[in-house]
């Protein structure tokens, strides 16, 4: 896990990523937002 600005340029450098950044999370935002990660992360795992 990376401040969110490394994340942003990560994602710019990795083609067909998807970056998702949720508000006020902090390194466990997967967890905190594990409701609107795992639909998002099936979506992306399907195409």
């Amino acid at each position: 896990m990376v401040p969110t600005k490394n994340s942003y340029d990560l994602a710019k450098r990795l083609l067909n990523s998807q970056l998702i950044i949720y508000p006020d999370a902090g390194h466990g935002g997967i967890f905190q937002f594990h409701a609107e990660f795992v639909p998002s992360a099936l979506e992306f795992l399907a195409k």
